[in-house]
This record gives C-alpha cells, sequence and structure tokens, in this order.
C-alpha cells in the first residue's frame, strides 16, 4: 500500500503568543481582509506580553502548505476570541483574495481545520461565523456534518461588503446642512456616553438575537468613548440652543495602518439629512 501526503497541515494555537511570525507576516501584508483578525491577534499578543491570561480560551486554526521553494505558506485562519463586550464570531482570514478562492480548495482544508477545532473547543462556543461567502459556507457545511447542529436559517444572517480607501483614493465632497441647524462633528468625550448609548441601543434593536440591554449599551458606550474609537456628529437649531447627537461612527478594529468602521447609525429623528456620509467622511480624513 502506499498514501499520498497531504498538501496542507494544520495547526492549532491556545495563545496568541504561540501563533508563528509568518501568520502575523501574511495577515500584515493584507490587512483590509485580515481587518477581522490581525487587530485582535496584535491585541491579545500585547496582553498576552504583559503577563495577563484572556479571560476566556481563544484559539487559533492556521492552514498552511509549503512552496516549490520549500517555504511555509499561510493559506487559511480561523480565529475564537473574545471581544470586551462578549465572545466573537468564528472569523476567518485568507491570504488568497477571496474571489480566486476554489470551493475544491477550501473544503477539504476547512474539513480539517474543523475537526482541529473540534478537540479544543466546546461546540457550543461556536454560534456564529463571519467571513467571506465560500469560507462562511464551508464552515457551517463541515461543522454541521461534524457536530449535527444545524444551521439558525438557510439564508445568512448578516450580509455585508468590505469596501476601502486610502489617502489616494479618498475623494472629498461637501454635503451643506439644513439652513436652520449646525453640525459638530468629533470625537465622544464622556459628556456624551448616555446619548451614545442610546445609539448603540437603536443600532442593536432590529439584530436579535443579537440585541442589547440598556446596561448592555452603556457599558458598550463607556468602552468605545474611553478608548477613544467613537465619533458623534451632532446637530443643534440654530437659536434655540438645542442639540442631540444625530449619528455615531465606531472603528473597533484597527491594527498598523488599517482602521475598519464596525458601526454606523443615525437617529431616525434625523434622518436624511446626509449626517451618516458627513461623518464617515471626516473619521475616513483621519
Amino acid at each position: 500500500m502506499s498514501s499520498v501526503p497531504s498538501p496542507f497541515q494544520v495547526n492549532v494555537y491556545g495563545s496568541s503568543l504561540q501563533v508563528p511570525e509568518n501568520v502575523l507576516d501574511a495577515m500584515r501584508n493584507n490587512q483590509p481582509s485580515a481587518n477581522c483578525t490581525l487587530p485582535i491577534l496584535l491585541k491579545s499578543r500585547s496582553f498576552e506580553s504583559s503577563g495577563k491570561t484572556p479571560p476566556n480560551q481563544q484559539v487559533w486554526v492556521v492552514c498552511s502548505s509549503k512552496n516549490s521553494m520549500g517555504d511555509v505558506v499561510v493559506e487559511l485562519v480561523i480565529a475564537i476570541t473574545e471581544g470586551y463586550i462578549d465572545s466573537y464570531p468564528a472569523f476567518f482570514f485568507s491570504a488568497i483574495p477571496p474571489h480566486l478562492l476554489a470551493r475544491e480548495f477550501v473544503q477539504p482544508r476547512m474539513e480539517k481545520m474543523i475537526q482541529a477545532l473540534f478537540i479544543v473547543l466546546p461546540v457550543r462556543r461556536v454560534y456564529a461565523v463571519y467571513g467571506p461567502d465560500l469560507l462562511a459556507k464551508a464552515f457551517a457545511w463541515c461543522w454541521t456534518s461534524l457536530t449535527g447542529v444545524g444551521n439558525y436559517s438557510t439564508k445568512p444572517y448578516y450580509a455585508a461588503k468590505l469596501s476601502f480607501c486610502t489617502r489616494q483614493t479618498f475623494k472629498t465632497r461637501l454635503l451643506p446642512l439644513r439652513e436652520d441647524l449646525t453640525a459638530e462633528i468629533r470625537p465622544a468625550d464622556p459628556n456624551d456616553i448616555m446619548e451614545v448609548a442610546q445609539c448603540c441601543y437603536g443600532f442593536a434593536s432590529d439584530s436579535d438575537p443579537y440585541n442589547l440591554t440598556e446596561q448592555g449599551a452603556i457599558r458598550e458606550a463607556e468602552f468605545l468613548v474611553h478608548q477613544g474609537q467613537i465619533w458623534i456628529h451632532r446637530v443643534t437649531r440654530k437659536g434655540t440652543g438645542q442639540s442631540a447627537i444625530a449619528s455615531i461612527v465606531a472603528f473597533t478594529r484597527i491594527s498598523e495602518t488599517n482602521g475598519t468602521i464596525t458601526k454606523v447609525y443615525t437617529n431616525p429623528n434625523w434622518r436624511r439629512l446626509g449626517c451618516a456620509e458627513r461623518l464617515v467622511r471626516q473619521v475616513c480624513e483621519l
């Protein structure tokens, strides 16, 4: 009998400090695509390097192969990590652009990665997956086949499109505000926390089962404000002094050269005034 060696290998790391440097290099070389994994990995390494222990188990599953020169090439990464508010979904990183991924390439690798994940992680910890369509579907199919846990729905719960701009591609656009209003765009400060919390609550209100309680929204707002990760667009009615936060923008996944906007919300009372676009544009010019 003869056997054919696998063209790839899968490794599991229970600490961010154990994750090899070539994995970080692969993510750093494609920071927009690594926006869900690299910032968390860097933050975790800094946290663990100071002698602290993450509050919950974090797992990094890495699939790699060797090129014709014998060098190890990172292909796929699954990250099971923790956030300040709650546990994150399973996040993916692909060193290969998503539009070049093929099912024949992904499926066998995903099967081995999930088998490795199943050994070290409780089934209940995987409550959602987030990433490129092909990877998310492959994960869901393999996870259900292995664990018997079916999908919540036949349709994706949430669909998003990743886009990015640079200082070279960003284009300025003037967005005048209604004449009876004035605008103030700036980072949120501690005096804004309760209004920011109302926006966080509103953002999550139609995201069942990921809704926030009022206290949960306050906790999130306090964290975002103290971390300097949220900007506000405040509007004031001329001649009255009455003001309110119309829109918020949060950017919570930040690496060396990349920042990701993860939350945009406009109070229903102030919609159709261009507040969200005005605020997003200001944040992108940072």
